[in-house]
């Protein structure tokens, strides 16, 4: 059921504050202004063992003007809710302008910032999918499930601890801009997370197993199974998976085939393309914190990025999808594009000032600010690989391998500051001998480059395979700043992919 903006919201001054700072920016002879009101409504919930170990209920209500004046960025922020103070807070952002023009200058740098054309929305709304809001839901209720799972996990043979965990945000927005673009926004969004421990009280070495459910786009009904999440059949299978873990054998270091599950796979199509086809960061923006990206700007339409069967979209209108919006925070509309297309990059990721940089007629949507005190910054789409239209099931893929391992759900990883060499962790690992899983094995990394892992990729599963996975964590920009996204993608079969045993590595000098 299609929801309305939060009423209590919609009751502060939205248009009179953003009217006060935008009249002012224009008198003072911005060139552009755009003004943001946002209101970030965050809570969690936290038991260990059962017992209640935390919890926390804030709300971050503010709003900011950016300016660009004299060819300069300007910005500022403010909290007092009066037309006096907007306009102060104009003429603040105003005065970062003219002094950041007065530092580029000094540099030797004639480079002005110029914005790409977007159509005018004006007086648009747009509300998330979701059915019920969970801050409707009494925190008694969230506890009391958080506790029945956590008992279910604790009464199972070989669990020693269990660890549970509820994060919930609704975030609301409105935009103006000096252009005549309006628009306000609800995003409500969730991430439930069990974690089961199991110890081996004579050596004292533990293992631990995580729920795979993705944090989502969506409201309390997911707890109840809503988006085909059984969670009465994940938390019975984890104690059993578990204990088959503890008892499972090192592996053996070598070549293998890798059937991934999209429960892990979302992870590295994060770090490897999703972050790559950020284009601030491939022209250098992030070098000082982040990292910049081997898929640098010149090789836009000549990368090849991957097999041929490898087509991957960055897309903010996903329903569901944690990066999903109706217009960013420069008032762009949400769209869905081409990023790797028959193995080959044909696009990136862009904001009003890197795409009229790099000549793109128009932004794709990726300008975000994670609160009303941080400046809009590039970020992350729901970049997804696409399944192939009549692809194989999982099992189909499995079958299809003589020696492999077929991983299942995220655990660690490290990668580059160029996006290129990593490793990768899964919570479990199922050996596959002749087309058959054959057991799990422990103490597992795969390791590759970027272009050589998805080149290796053989085989997408079908729709079927198909899951939105994601994070609410995904940090970026100085001061740092956080942004949820979602990665969908289907199963998928890599050919001769290295696998290292980690405890051999290790111990290695």
């Amino acid at each position: 059921m299609p929801h309305e903006i939060d009423p209590s919201f919609l009751a502060l001054p939205l248009r009179a504050l953003a009217d006060a700072a935008l009249a002012r920016a224009r008198a003072l002879g911005a060139e552009h202004a755009d003004f943001r009101l946002e209101r970030v409504r965050s809570a969690a919930w936290r038991l260990r063992d059962g017992k209640p170990a935390g919890s926390s209920d804030t709300t971050d209500l503010g709003y900011a003007v950016r300016v660009v004046h004299g060819g300069s960025w300007g910005f500022a922020s403010g909290v007092d809710l009066t037309m006096d103070a907007a306009a102060r807070v104009a003429s603040q952002a105003v005065a970062m302008a003219k002094l950041s023009a007065q530092v580029i200058q000094a540099s030797g740098s004639d480079e002005r910032v110029e914005l790409a054309a977007e159509p005018v929305h004006a007086d648009r709304t747009w509300v998330s999918s979701y059915e019920i809001n969970p801050f409707d839901v009494p925190d008694a209720d969230k506890t009391g499930l958080l506790t029945d799972w956590s008992e279910r996990l604790l009464a199972a043979d070989g669990v020693a601890h269990a660890d549970a965990s509820l994060l919930t945000v609704q975030e609301n927005k409105f935009y103006a801009d000096t252009a005549g673009t309006t628009t306000t926004q609800q995003r409500v969004r969730l991430h439930p997370q069990l974690t089961a421990v199991a110890v081996d009280p004579d050596s004292g070495e533990f293992e631990s197993m995580r729920t795979l459910a993705p944090p989502v786009g969506r409201g309390w009904e997911y707890l109840a199974g809503a988006g085909g999440w059984d969670w009465d059949a994940e938390l019975a299978e984890i104690p059993e998976l578990l204990a088959e873990k503890m008892r499972a054998p090192s592996v053996e270091a070598g070549a293998y085939d890798l059937v991934i599950d999209p429960s892990n796979l979302w992870l590295t199509i994060h770090e490897s393309i999703g972050h790559a086809t950020e284009l601030d960061r491939a022209l250098g923006y992030e070098a000082a914190y982040a990292g910049t990206s081997f898929a640098t700007f010149d090789q836009l339409g000549k990368l090849k990025y991957g097999s041929e069967i490898m087509n991957v979209t960055g897309d903010r209108t996903a329903e569901h999808g944690l990066a999903t919006i109706g217009y960013d925070d420069e008032g762009v509309a949400a769209q869905s594009w081409d990023l790797v297309r028959d193995g080959t990059l044909v696009g990136y990721q862009l904001d009003r000032r890197i795409a009229r940089l790099t000549g793109f007629e128009r932004s794709n949507g990726c300008a975000f600010a994670d609160s009303p005190g941080h400046v809009p910054v590039q970020r992350m789409a729901n970049v997804s690989l696409r399944p192939a239209p009549d692809g194989p099931s999982t099992e189909e893929l499995i079958g299809g391998v003589e020696r492999g391992l077929y991983l299942v759900g995220d655990r660690s990883w490290s990668i580059d500051m160029q996006r290129y060499n990593f490793q990768f962790t899964a919570q479990r690992a199922f050996r596959i001998e002749n087309g058959r899983l054959a057991g799990q094995v422990r103490d597992f990394a795969y390791q590759a480059t970027t272009t050589d892992f998805w080149g290796s990729m053989s085989a997408v599963g079908g729709p079927q395979t198909y899951v939105l996975g994601g994070a609410f964590n995904c940090g970026k920009a100085q001061p740092g700043q956080i942004a949820a996204v979602s990665h969908g993608c289907p199963s998928a079969l890599f050919r001769n992919i290295n696998i290292l045993n980690t405890t051999q590595e290790a111990g290695s000098s």
